[in-house]
């Protein structure tokens, strides 16, 4: 997983509030069994004039060109500033591998849904979570200013504007050191890769026989 220390990017606002998983990554493109190509089909169904299927080509599909995404002036936008509930619905881990594989590296909401919120800190999303007085000044600097920009940093915890304003974030220390670290579960088990391995071995020379293979 990739550490998030300091990011500075290009805001996209999605002004829309209780985007569900399914409108994040519609479930016709749950069928793969990889975990990755979903950045494509990110918001599928917002972004596109037709239905998306798997295998689609992607360059040749009509855009609609009201949605932000589609907009020139978002276009690299790595940090998604959006409204209170964002996440709801199923439990689909989809929805932030779709969000990181399109180059998100966080996103900005009053609230997030609480499965979809834990699967961003698994998958090296941030979510963050400012108060909706914060969010909508957000929103009309946003709209406000080509080119806006926000620099998050998570050591500091806390989102920087262009004019040096602050905005303050709370998360949870254990997230915070795994998010910093670069640790998703894997990577959390890992660090003790060592340990395991003595463990199996010495598991093997005192019980040999479980390390029989039945043969059919």
């Amino acid at each position: 997983m990739e550490k998030f220390t300091v990011h500075s990017g290009l805001v996209a606002p999605l002004d829309r509030e209780n985007v569900d998983t399914d409108a994040i990554i519609p479930k016709q493109f749950l069928k793969s069994i990889q975990r990755t190509g979903f950045g494509p089909n990110l918001f599928d169904e917002w972004r596109y004039k037709d239905v998306g299927q798997p295998g689609m080509d992607n360059s040749k599909r009509p855009l609609n060109p009201d949605f932000v995404l589609n907009q020139p002036r978002y276009q690299g936008a790595s940090i998604l500033l959006t409204r209170r509930n964002f996440g709801c619905g199923s439990s689909r881990e989809h929805a932030p591998w779709a969000l990181t594989q399109y180059g998100f590296r966080a996103v900005i909401a009053p609230s997030f849904a609480d499965i979809f919120f834990n699967n961003c800190y698994k998958n090296g999303l941030l979510p963050v979570v400012l108060s909706e007085q914060q969010v909508e000044h957000l929103f009309n600097e946003t709209n406000a200013f080509n080119g806006y920009q926000l620099t998050i940093d998570l050591d500091k915890q806390v989102v920087l504007t262009p004019s040096g304003q602050g905005y303050e974030f709370d998360i949870a220390p254990f997230r915070k050191y795994c998010m910093l670290n670069g640790f998703d579960d894997i990577g959390l088990t890992l660090r003790h890769a060592d340990k395991i391995k003595a463990f199996e071995a010495e598991r093997v020379a005192k019980m040999p026989w479980l390390n029989n293979r039945l043969v059919g």
